[in-house]
């Protein structure tokens, strides 16, 4: 990856990419520490430090929840519009077709997706202002709430705008999937504040923070190890004369990665399961004794919890299948591959042939969302073995190596296509 880098950065182009990408994660950062208006930065800091929903945010937003500040949504409102927008084109056949038009489709349907970004920005500072006002951390009260809810609320849903836009501007000019390398950018940021709860820890659980730092180092050789690993499925196509020419007769391979569906099971998974949290953060505070019924049903999904842990495991298996689902068609595959001519060896065309590729994919996907529910859950029993919360931990691991790991390909893509002489030498 160094050696990636350092090649690139000879490279004039590719150095001005670096810097423009430099530039917007810098004005990003900035934009997440400047608070808005008429709330409390004080009071609202002590909460999010000790509230599991909040803490899940913060780690999404690179800790500008914290500060109430500019970028506080930073770009969950355009990761969960995306989400929508590609389910929908499964279920929505205009929109499905949309999909299938090349270029011009995906521009619309990244128009929709900004337009549902902007939609789910209001209806989330709208809700975020409703829990500062209730949990008086404004700095106005009466008459004033109502101008500083719509500050607030334009605040941030303008914040989410350019933060949007910020990331399409890397698309564009800079390097890596812009939104992706934001994301990226927001978890790397509370790097400083992990490494001082280890600090704060390593005295009084030494063994424990230990065990953390190389279990940590471990996870990240295992999941750069399993974002590699790929299932190859050998194709044969067969000879054809086209005029004086013959075409095919090769022998290729159709990869299949292990781990296909990313990191996306893992945020569906989580971002359901913190529903509960978020609705205990907005009821009032209950004592052991006059605690409700579905108080208590709601207290299972805390984040260290065994009852959470299964269930967190379960659904991120369930949603790594549905994600490979929508993802890829074995029927369509097994069309493409007999239209061209090819076929799998030992496998006839047509309907065995998509049985069988159906078949691998299962058992991949199977071994995919095992591995990433593992991944998942291990900081919460690491957590709860040694005591120190970090059962937040897999979702940021997966998620920075997953973008590294994409990023420096990108970079290495584009330094082959500068360095490729071409036919006319």
């Amino acid at each position: 990856m160094l050696e990636t880098l350092k090649n690139a950065w000879r490279v004039k182009e590719l150095r001005n990419k670096i810097l423009f990408t430099i530039f917007i994660i810098a004005i990003f950062r900035i934009g997440s520490v400047i608070p808005v208006p008429y709330i409390d930065v004080a009071k609202l800091w002590d909460s999010t430090t000790t509230n599991d929903f909040f803490n899940y945010l913060s780690i999404l937003t690179g800790g500008g929840l914290e500060y109430g500040a500019i970028f506080a949504m930073s770009v969950t409102p355009y990761i969960n519009s995306s989400i929508i927008i590609q389910l929908l084109c499964v279920a929505i056949p205009a929109l499905e077709r949309l999909s299938k038009e090349g270029e011009e489709g995906q521009k619309k349907l990244a128009t929709i997706t900004r337009y549902t970004t902007i939609a789910l920005s209001l209806i989330q500072g709208t809700a975020y202002f409703f829990y500062l006002k209730n949990s008086s951390y404004l700095t106005v009260n009466g008459g004033a709430v109502v101008f500083a809810a719509f500050v607030i609320v334009l605040a941030f849903t303008a914040g989410s705008a350019l933060v949007m836009w910020l990331g399409e501007q890397i698309d564009v000019k800079g390097i890596g999937n812009g939104i992706s390398i934001l994301l990226f950018a927001g978890i790397l940021s509370r790097g400083p504040q992990a490494f001082q709860v280890l600090v704060k820890n390593f005295q009084s659980h030494s063994v424990a923070v230990i065990g953390i730092v190389i279990a940590f180092l471990v996870v990240i050789a295992f999941i750069v190890w399993m974002t590699n690993a790929e299932r190859r499925i050998p194709v044969q196509y067969a000879k054809r004369v086209v005029g004086n020419k013959m075409y095919g007769g090769q022998n290729t391979h159709i990869p299949i990665q292990v781990n296909m569906s990313g990191v996306m099971p893992i945020i569906f998974a989580s971002s359901i399961l913190m529903l509960p949290t978020m609705i205990l953060s907005f009821a009032k505070n209950y004592t052991v004794y006059d605690m409700p019924t579905w108080v208590k049903f709601l207290s299972l999904f805390s984040t260290r919890g065994v009852f959470y842990a299964v269930i967190y495991f379960l659904m991120i298996i369930a949603f790594a299948y549905f994600y490979t689902t929508i993802q890829f068609n074995p029927v369509e595959m097994a069309n493409n591959l007999r239209k061209n001519g090819g076929a799998i060896p030992g496998i006839r065309p047509g309907k065995p042939t998509s049985d069988f590729i159906s078949k691998i994919l299962s058992r991949i996907t199977l071994l995919g969302a095992l591995f990433l529910s593992v991944i998942a859950i291990l900081p919460i029993v690491i957590g709860n073995v040694g005591e120190i919360n970090v059962s937040l931990g897999g979702t940021s691991i997966l998620i920075m190596v997953g973008v590294a790991l994409d990023t420096v390909k990108n970079l290495e893509s584009q330094m082959m296509m500068r360095h490729y002489k071409g036919f006319l030498d």
